[in-house]
């Protein structure tokens, strides 16, 4: 998922979408351990796109805080 398309979402959006990928991760490294996932580098993107919509949050937390 392209940062562009992170910032347009809301603040839900963007906590439901995090829970959901961290499942979809959790799920992902239970395969990688069990050697039935056919490619390891799904697990890196899922935990770049986590990090990207943690990192939106964050700066839409601090700007906000900023402002008051």
């Amino acid at each position: 998922m392209k940062i562009v398309e992170i910032r347009q979402m809301s603040d839900a959006e963007l906590k439901q979408r995090i829970v959901s990928e961290e499942e979809t991760l959790g799920q992902l490294k239970f395969r990688l351990a069990s050697k039935q996932l056919e490619s390891p580098v799904k697990v890196r993107l899922v935990r770049r796109g986590i990090a990207k919509m943690k990192t939106v949050l964050r700066e839409r937390v601090k700007s906000s805080e900023l402002k008051k």
